[in-house]
Protein backbone atom coordinates (compact mmCIF):
# COMPACT_ATOMS: atom_id res chain seq x y z
CA UNK A 1 0.00 0.00 0.00
CA UNK A 2 2.87 2.37 0.82
CA UNK A 3 4.36 1.82 -2.66
CA UNK A 4 1.01 2.66 -4.27
CA UNK A 5 0.77 5.92 -2.29
CA UNK A 6 4.29 6.94 -3.35
CA UNK A 7 3.44 6.21 -6.98
CA UNK A 8 0.25 8.31 -6.80
CA UNK A 9 2.12 11.25 -5.27
CA UNK A 10 4.77 11.12 -7.98
CA UNK A 11 2.14 11.07 -10.72
CA UNK A 12 0.26 14.02 -9.17
CA UNK A 13 3.47 16.06 -8.97
CA UNK A 14 4.27 15.19 -12.60
CA UNK A 15 0.84 16.25 -13.84
CA UNK A 16 0.97 19.53 -11.88
CA UNK A 17 4.36 20.43 -13.33
CA UNK A 18 3.10 19.80 -16.85
CA UNK A 19 0.19 22.21 -16.40
CA UNK A 20 2.27 25.37 -15.93
CA UNK A 21 1.65 26.58 -19.46
CA UNK A 22 -1.35 26.41 -21.76
CA UNK A 23 -1.38 23.98 -24.67
CA UNK A 24 -3.99 23.31 -27.35
CA UNK A 25 -5.86 20.03 -27.24
CA UNK A 26 -3.71 17.14 -28.50
CA UNK A 27 -4.97 14.16 -30.43
CA UNK A 28 -6.24 11.19 -28.46
CA UNK A 29 -3.97 8.51 -27.10
CA UNK A 30 -3.86 5.50 -29.39
CA UNK A 31 -5.70 2.34 -28.38
CA UNK A 32 -3.96 -1.02 -28.77
CA UNK A 33 -6.41 -3.94 -28.65
CA UNK A 34 -5.10 -7.18 -27.21
CA UNK A 35 -4.07 -9.72 -29.83
CA UNK A 36 -3.69 -13.40 -28.96
CA UNK A 37 -0.30 -14.79 -29.95
CA UNK A 38 2.06 -17.58 -28.99
CA UNK A 39 4.30 -16.62 -26.05
CA UNK A 40 7.45 -17.41 -28.05
CA UNK A 41 6.60 -15.05 -30.94
CA UNK A 42 8.92 -11.97 -31.02
CA UNK A 43 7.31 -8.63 -30.21
CA UNK A 44 8.50 -5.00 -30.04
CA UNK A 45 11.43 -5.61 -32.37
CA UNK A 46 13.86 -2.72 -32.76
CA UNK A 47 17.45 -2.34 -33.87
CA UNK A 48 20.34 -0.05 -32.95
CA UNK A 49 23.95 0.44 -33.99
CA UNK A 50 26.56 -1.41 -31.97
CA UNK A 51 30.27 -1.46 -32.80
CA UNK A 52 31.46 -0.84 -36.35
CA UNK A 53 29.52 -2.96 -38.88
CA UNK A 54 27.45 -4.55 -36.11
CA UNK A 55 23.78 -4.14 -35.20
CA UNK A 56 21.96 -4.90 -31.95
CA UNK A 57 18.58 -6.62 -32.40
CA UNK A 58 16.18 -6.29 -29.45
CA UNK A 59 12.85 -8.02 -28.98
CA UNK A 60 10.54 -9.35 -26.25
CA UNK A 61 8.83 -12.69 -25.75
CA UNK A 62 6.42 -13.91 -23.09
CA UNK A 63 8.21 -17.26 -23.11
CA UNK A 64 11.13 -17.23 -20.69
CA UNK A 65 12.64 -20.23 -22.48
CA UNK A 66 12.64 -18.63 -25.94
CA UNK A 67 16.22 -18.55 -27.31
CA UNK A 68 18.03 -15.24 -27.92
CA UNK A 69 19.10 -16.17 -31.43
CA UNK A 70 18.97 -14.15 -34.65
CA UNK A 71 19.17 -15.79 -38.06
CA UNK A 72 20.01 -13.48 -40.95
CA UNK A 73 21.08 -13.24 -44.56
CA UNK A 74 20.77 -11.09 -47.68
CA UNK A 75 18.08 -13.22 -49.33
CA UNK A 76 14.48 -13.51 -48.06
CA UNK A 77 13.93 -16.76 -46.17
CA UNK A 78 17.55 -17.87 -46.61
CA UNK A 79 19.61 -17.30 -43.47
CA UNK A 80 23.34 -17.83 -43.82
CA UNK A 81 24.34 -16.65 -40.34
CA UNK A 82 23.14 -17.25 -36.78
CA UNK A 83 24.12 -15.36 -33.63
CA UNK A 84 23.27 -16.11 -30.00
CA UNK A 85 22.83 -13.16 -27.64
CA UNK A 86 21.64 -12.60 -24.09
CA UNK A 87 18.52 -11.49 -22.28
CA UNK A 88 17.23 -9.63 -19.27
CA UNK A 89 13.93 -8.84 -17.55
CA UNK A 90 12.68 -6.63 -14.75
CA UNK A 91 9.78 -6.18 -12.34
CA UNK A 92 8.15 -2.89 -11.44
CA UNK A 93 5.62 -2.91 -8.60
CA UNK A 94 3.00 -5.41 -9.80
CA UNK A 95 4.30 -5.58 -13.38
CA UNK A 96 6.75 -8.15 -14.73
CA UNK A 97 8.29 -7.65 -18.15
CA UNK A 98 8.63 -10.37 -20.72
CA UNK A 99 12.02 -11.77 -21.62
CA UNK A 100 13.97 -8.92 -23.25
CA UNK A 101 16.44 -10.28 -25.80
CA UNK A 102 19.54 -8.39 -27.00
CA UNK A 103 21.59 -9.97 -29.77
CA UNK A 104 24.41 -8.26 -31.68
CA UNK A 105 24.84 -9.44 -35.27
CA UNK A 106 27.68 -8.83 -37.71
CA UNK A 107 30.01 -7.98 -39.26
CA UNK A 108 27.54 -6.64 -41.83
CA UNK A 109 28.12 -5.10 -45.22
CA UNK A 110 27.47 -1.38 -45.58
CA UNK A 111 24.35 -0.06 -47.30
CA UNK A 112 22.86 -3.54 -47.59
CA UNK A 113 19.41 -5.01 -46.94
CA UNK A 114 19.39 -7.99 -44.56
CA UNK A 115 16.49 -10.30 -43.78
CA UNK A 116 16.32 -11.68 -40.25
CA UNK A 117 14.25 -13.72 -37.85
CA UNK A 118 14.31 -13.54 -34.05
CA UNK A 119 14.15 -16.53 -31.74
CA UNK A 120 13.99 -19.10 -34.51
CA UNK A 121 10.32 -18.50 -35.29
CA UNK A 122 7.78 -15.84 -36.10
CA UNK A 123 7.75 -13.29 -38.92
CA UNK A 124 10.71 -12.29 -41.05
CA UNK A 125 11.96 -8.72 -40.71
CA UNK A 126 14.31 -6.73 -42.88
CA UNK A 127 16.81 -4.01 -42.08
CA UNK A 128 19.09 -1.78 -44.09
CA UNK A 129 22.56 -0.97 -42.86
CA UNK A 130 23.87 2.62 -43.12
CA UNK A 131 26.34 3.59 -45.85
CA UNK A 132 30.08 3.56 -45.30
CA UNK A 133 30.47 7.18 -46.42
CA UNK A 134 28.51 10.29 -47.35
CA UNK A 135 25.77 11.01 -48.11
CA UNK A 136 23.83 9.86 -45.06
CA UNK A 137 20.40 10.97 -43.84
CA UNK A 138 19.17 11.11 -40.24
CA UNK A 139 15.50 11.36 -39.28
CA UNK A 140 15.09 13.30 -36.03
CA UNK A 141 12.10 13.42 -33.68
CA UNK A 142 11.81 13.63 -29.89
CA UNK A 143 9.02 13.57 -27.30
CA UNK A 144 7.15 10.90 -29.20
CA UNK A 145 4.43 9.44 -26.99
CA UNK A 146 1.56 7.37 -28.35
CA UNK A 147 -1.07 9.69 -29.80
CA UNK A 148 -2.63 10.33 -33.18
CA UNK A 149 0.05 12.97 -33.73
CA UNK A 150 2.73 10.37 -32.99
CA UNK A 151 1.27 8.11 -35.66
CA UNK A 152 1.23 11.02 -38.11
CA UNK A 153 4.90 11.79 -37.39
CA UNK A 154 5.89 8.15 -37.81
CA UNK A 155 3.99 7.95 -41.10
CA UNK A 156 5.88 11.00 -42.39
CA UNK A 157 9.23 9.57 -41.28
CA UNK A 158 8.40 6.31 -43.02
CA UNK A 159 8.10 8.27 -46.26
CA UNK A 160 11.55 9.76 -45.74
CA UNK A 161 14.52 7.97 -47.28
CA UNK A 162 16.63 7.93 -44.12
CA UNK A 163 19.40 5.74 -42.72
CA UNK A 164 19.32 6.30 -38.94
CA UNK A 165 16.67 7.67 -36.54
CA UNK A 166 17.90 9.99 -33.77
CA UNK A 167 15.63 10.47 -30.75
CA UNK A 168 16.84 12.88 -28.02
CA UNK A 169 14.58 11.71 -25.21
CA UNK A 170 10.99 11.03 -24.13
CA UNK A 171 10.05 7.85 -25.94
CA UNK A 172 6.95 6.07 -24.67
CA UNK A 173 5.52 8.48 -22.06
CA UNK A 174 4.90 5.38 -19.96
CA UNK A 175 5.32 7.45 -16.78
CA UNK A 176 5.39 4.48 -14.41
CA UNK A 177 2.62 2.60 -16.25
CA UNK A 178 4.74 -0.24 -17.61
CA UNK A 179 2.29 -1.66 -20.19
CA UNK A 180 2.76 1.62 -22.08
CA UNK A 181 6.35 0.59 -22.74
CA UNK A 182 4.95 -2.51 -24.44
CA UNK A 183 2.44 -0.59 -26.57
CA UNK A 184 5.14 1.91 -27.59
CA UNK A 185 7.33 -0.96 -28.73
CA UNK A 186 4.44 -2.30 -30.76
CA UNK A 187 3.75 1.15 -32.26
CA UNK A 188 7.28 1.83 -33.48
CA UNK A 189 8.20 -1.72 -34.52
CA UNK A 190 7.48 -1.23 -38.26
CA UNK A 191 10.08 1.56 -38.42
CA UNK A 192 12.40 0.61 -35.56
CA UNK A 193 12.88 -2.94 -36.86
CA UNK A 194 14.07 -1.71 -40.26
CA UNK A 195 16.38 1.23 -39.45
CA UNK A 196 18.56 1.76 -36.36
CA UNK A 197 17.00 3.92 -33.64
CA UNK A 198 19.59 5.73 -31.51
CA UNK A 199 18.00 7.22 -28.40
CA UNK A 200 18.84 8.97 -25.16
CA UNK A 201 16.75 9.45 -22.05
CA UNK A 202 14.29 12.24 -21.23
CA UNK A 203 12.38 13.12 -18.09
CA UNK A 204 9.55 10.75 -19.03
CA UNK A 205 11.99 7.83 -18.94
CA UNK A 206 12.78 8.62 -15.30
CA UNK A 207 10.53 6.40 -13.17
CA UNK A 208 12.17 6.71 -9.79
CA UNK A 209 10.46 5.64 -6.58
CA UNK A 210 12.77 6.69 -3.71
CA UNK A 211 14.32 3.78 -1.80
CA UNK A 212 12.42 1.34 -4.02
CA UNK A 213 13.23 1.63 -7.73
CA UNK A 214 16.09 2.98 -9.84
CA UNK A 215 14.99 5.81 -12.10
CA UNK A 216 15.79 4.26 -15.48
CA UNK A 217 15.40 0.51 -15.05
CA UNK A 218 12.63 0.18 -17.65
CA UNK A 219 14.44 2.32 -20.21
CA UNK A 220 17.84 0.69 -19.69
CA UNK A 221 16.39 -2.82 -19.88
CA UNK A 222 14.49 -2.20 -23.11
CA UNK A 223 16.66 0.31 -25.00
CA UNK A 224 20.28 -0.78 -24.62
CA UNK A 225 22.57 1.52 -26.57
CA UNK A 226 26.31 1.08 -27.41
CA UNK A 227 27.61 2.64 -24.21
CA UNK A 228 30.09 -0.12 -23.46
CA UNK A 229 31.36 -0.02 -27.04
CA UNK A 230 32.09 3.71 -26.62
CA UNK A 231 33.77 3.39 -23.22
CA UNK A 232 30.90 4.91 -21.25
CA UNK A 233 30.02 3.62 -17.77
CA UNK A 234 26.31 4.29 -18.31
CA UNK A 235 23.60 3.56 -20.87
CA UNK A 236 22.41 7.16 -20.27
CA UNK A 237 25.27 8.61 -22.36
CA UNK A 238 27.41 7.17 -25.14
CA UNK A 239 28.71 7.84 -28.65
CA UNK A 240 28.89 6.12 -32.01
CA UNK A 241 30.26 6.74 -35.49
CA UNK A 242 28.49 6.24 -38.78
CA UNK A 243 29.48 7.25 -42.33
CA UNK A 244 31.84 10.09 -41.44
CA UNK A 245 29.79 11.40 -38.49
CA UNK A 246 30.66 11.19 -34.79
CA UNK A 247 27.46 11.35 -32.73
CA UNK A 248 27.44 11.95 -28.97
CA UNK A 249 24.29 11.18 -26.97
CA UNK A 250 24.37 12.88 -23.57
CA UNK A 251 22.22 12.41 -20.47
CA UNK A 252 20.34 15.43 -19.17
CA UNK A 253 19.35 13.36 -16.13
CA UNK A 254 22.76 11.92 -15.30
CA UNK A 255 25.27 13.94 -13.27
CA UNK A 256 27.17 16.35 -15.54
CA UNK A 257 29.24 18.59 -13.24
CA UNK A 258 33.01 18.76 -13.69
CA UNK A 259 33.51 15.97 -11.13
CA UNK A 260 31.00 13.60 -12.70
CA UNK A 261 31.60 10.43 -14.69
CA UNK A 262 29.71 11.90 -17.64
CA UNK A 263 31.94 14.99 -17.76
CA UNK A 264 35.10 12.87 -17.58
CA UNK A 265 33.84 10.47 -20.24
CA UNK A 266 32.79 13.31 -22.56
CA UNK A 267 36.20 14.97 -22.37
CA UNK A 268 37.87 11.71 -23.28
CA UNK A 269 35.42 10.94 -26.07
CA UNK A 270 35.70 14.38 -27.69
CA UNK A 271 39.49 14.42 -27.41
CA UNK A 272 39.65 11.20 -29.43
CA UNK A 273 37.48 12.36 -32.33
CA UNK A 274 39.42 12.27 -35.59
CA UNK A 275 37.94 15.02 -37.78
CA UNK A 276 39.68 13.59 -40.84
CA UNK A 277 37.74 10.36 -40.37
CA UNK A 278 34.55 11.97 -39.03
CA UNK A 279 34.46 15.62 -40.18
CA UNK A 280 30.96 16.08 -38.72
CA UNK A 281 30.32 16.14 -34.97
CA UNK A 282 26.76 16.02 -33.60
CA UNK A 283 25.55 16.09 -30.00
CA UNK A 284 22.08 15.18 -28.70
CA UNK A 285 20.47 15.47 -25.26
CA UNK A 286 16.98 16.09 -23.95
CA UNK A 287 16.81 19.50 -22.24
CA UNK A 288 17.67 22.36 -24.65
CA UNK A 289 20.27 24.99 -23.77
CA UNK A 290 19.00 27.64 -26.18
CA UNK A 291 15.26 28.00 -25.80
CA UNK A 292 13.08 31.11 -26.31
CA UNK A 293 9.86 29.25 -25.50
CA UNK A 294 8.36 29.99 -22.09
CA UNK A 295 8.15 26.26 -21.42
CA UNK A 296 11.05 24.80 -19.41
CA UNK A 297 12.92 28.10 -19.28
CA UNK A 298 16.36 27.82 -17.69
CA UNK A 299 16.21 24.06 -17.10
CA UNK A 300 19.29 23.43 -19.22
CA UNK A 301 21.40 26.29 -17.82
CA UNK A 302 23.46 24.26 -15.34
CA UNK A 303 24.27 21.57 -17.87
CA UNK A 304 25.20 24.23 -20.41
CA UNK A 305 27.48 25.97 -17.92
CA UNK A 306 29.31 22.71 -17.29
CA UNK A 307 29.50 21.14 -20.75
CA UNK A 308 29.23 23.89 -23.38
CA UNK A 309 32.95 24.80 -23.12
CA UNK A 310 33.80 21.19 -24.00
CA UNK A 311 31.50 21.20 -27.02
CA UNK A 312 32.89 24.53 -28.19
CA UNK A 313 36.48 23.34 -27.80
CA UNK A 314 35.66 20.26 -29.88
CA UNK A 315 33.95 22.31 -32.62
CA UNK A 316 30.59 20.55 -32.38
CA UNK A 317 28.62 21.33 -35.54
CA UNK A 318 25.05 20.71 -34.44
CA UNK A 319 23.18 20.15 -31.16
CA UNK A 320 19.73 18.51 -31.18
CA UNK A 321 17.40 18.53 -28.15
CA UNK A 322 13.78 17.91 -27.22
CA UNK A 323 11.75 18.52 -24.01
CA UNK A 324 10.08 21.73 -25.23
CA UNK A 325 7.06 20.70 -27.29
CA UNK A 326 7.78 22.98 -30.21
CA UNK A 327 10.43 23.62 -32.85
CA UNK A 328 13.24 26.17 -32.79
CA UNK A 329 16.50 26.65 -34.71
CA UNK A 330 19.36 28.94 -33.72
CA UNK A 331 22.28 30.57 -35.46
CA UNK A 332 25.73 29.28 -34.56
CA UNK A 333 25.93 30.28 -30.92
CA UNK A 334 28.15 30.05 -27.86
CA UNK A 335 27.86 31.55 -24.39
CA UNK A 336 24.42 32.99 -25.26
CA UNK A 337 25.76 35.02 -28.21
CA UNK A 338 26.10 34.40 -31.92
CA UNK A 339 29.49 32.90 -32.66
CA UNK A 340 30.67 31.63 -36.07
CA UNK A 341 32.53 28.79 -34.34
CA UNK A 342 29.64 27.75 -32.10
CA UNK A 343 27.09 25.01 -32.72
CA UNK A 344 23.71 25.32 -34.37
CA UNK A 345 21.12 24.38 -31.74
CA UNK A 346 17.81 22.82 -32.74
CA UNK A 347 14.92 21.99 -30.41
CA UNK A 348 12.63 19.36 -31.87
CA UNK A 349 10.42 18.12 -29.02
CA UNK A 350 7.37 17.97 -31.26
CA UNK A 351 7.06 14.29 -32.12
CA UNK A 352 3.47 13.85 -30.92
CA UNK A 353 3.37 13.63 -27.12
CA UNK A 354 0.05 13.55 -25.24
CA UNK A 355 0.70 16.85 -23.42
CA UNK A 356 0.28 18.94 -26.55
CA UNK A 357 2.29 21.89 -27.83
CA UNK A 358 4.12 24.70 -26.04
CA UNK A 359 2.73 27.77 -27.81
CA UNK A 360 4.00 30.70 -25.73
CA UNK A 361 7.29 32.33 -26.75
CA UNK A 362 9.41 35.05 -25.21
CA UNK A 363 9.24 38.38 -27.05
CA UNK A 364 11.19 39.94 -28.54
CA UNK A 365 12.77 36.94 -30.21
CA UNK A 366 16.43 36.57 -29.11
CA UNK A 367 19.09 37.58 -31.61
CA UNK A 368 20.40 34.02 -31.82
CA UNK A 369 16.98 32.50 -32.63
CA UNK A 370 16.32 32.11 -36.37
CA UNK A 371 13.06 30.17 -36.63
CA UNK A 372 10.50 28.98 -34.09
CA UNK A 373 7.05 27.45 -34.31
CA UNK A 374 4.79 25.38 -32.09
CA UNK A 375 3.73 22.53 -34.38
CA UNK A 376 4.18 18.77 -34.42
CA UNK A 377 6.69 17.43 -36.93
CA UNK A 378 10.07 15.85 -37.53
CA UNK A 379 13.47 16.85 -38.89
CA UNK A 380 15.71 15.44 -41.59
CA UNK A 381 19.46 15.97 -41.67
CA UNK A 382 21.15 14.97 -44.90
CA UNK A 383 24.91 15.20 -44.64
CA UNK A 384 25.94 15.46 -48.26
CA UNK A 385 29.72 15.46 -47.93
CA UNK A 386 32.48 16.48 -45.52
CA UNK A 387 31.62 20.17 -45.82
CA UNK A 388 27.88 20.57 -46.37
CA UNK A 389 24.65 19.29 -44.82
CA UNK A 390 21.01 20.13 -45.49
CA UNK A 391 18.57 20.42 -42.56
CA UNK A 392 14.81 20.53 -43.03
CA UNK A 393 11.90 20.53 -40.59
CA UNK A 394 8.65 18.96 -41.75
CA UNK A 395 5.49 20.13 -40.00
CA UNK A 396 2.58 17.72 -39.57
CA UNK A 397 0.04 19.97 -41.24
CA UNK A 398 -3.32 18.18 -41.54
CA UNK A 399 -1.46 14.89 -41.89
CA UNK A 400 0.56 16.19 -44.81
CA UNK A 401 4.36 16.57 -44.60
CA UNK A 402 5.27 20.21 -45.13
CA UNK A 403 8.84 21.53 -45.26
CA UNK A 404 8.51 24.61 -43.07
CA UNK A 405 12.14 25.36 -42.28
CA UNK A 406 15.32 24.50 -44.15
CA UNK A 407 18.94 25.56 -44.14
CA UNK A 408 22.30 24.53 -45.56
CA UNK A 409 24.94 24.04 -42.84
CA UNK A 410 28.69 24.23 -43.44
CA UNK A 411 30.92 22.08 -41.22
CA UNK A 412 33.20 23.86 -38.78
CA UNK A 413 36.15 21.82 -40.01
CA UNK A 414 35.81 23.38 -43.44
CA UNK A 415 35.26 26.87 -42.01
CA UNK A 416 38.66 27.10 -40.34
CA UNK A 417 37.32 27.04 -36.76
CA UNK A 418 38.89 23.67 -36.07
CA UNK A 419 42.35 24.96 -37.01
CA UNK A 420 41.90 28.02 -34.78
CA UNK A 421 40.82 25.89 -31.81
CA UNK A 422 43.51 23.29 -32.32
CA UNK A 423 45.99 25.16 -30.11
CA UNK A 424 43.53 27.41 -28.24
CA UNK A 425 40.20 26.38 -26.73
CA UNK A 426 40.91 22.72 -27.51
CA UNK A 427 43.43 22.51 -24.68
CA UNK A 428 40.53 22.11 -22.21
CA UNK A 429 39.93 18.65 -23.66
CA UNK A 430 43.52 17.62 -22.94
CA UNK A 431 43.65 18.81 -19.33
CA UNK A 432 43.49 16.10 -16.63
Amino acid sequence: MESKLILVLILVISVSAAADYVRPKPRKTLHFPWKPRAPSIPEQVHISLSSERHMRITWITDDEYAPSIVQYGTTPGKYTSLTLGGSTSYSYLFYSSGKIHHTVIGPLEYDTVYYYRCGGEGPEFQLKTPPAQFPITFAVAADMGQTGWTKSTLDHIEGCNYDVHLLPGDLSYADYLQPRWDTFGELVQPLASSRPWMVTEGNHERENIPFFKDGFESYNSRWTMPYQESGSPSNLYYSFEVAGVHVVMLGSYAAYDVYSNQYSWLKTDLSRVDRKKTPWLLVLFHVPWYNSNRAHQGEGDRMMESLEPLLYAANVDLVLAGHVHAYERSKRVYNARSDPCGAVHITIGDGGNREGLATRYIDPQPEWSVFREASFGHGELKIVNSTHAFWSWHRNDDDEPVRSDEVWITSLVSSGCHAVNKHGQRKILMEP
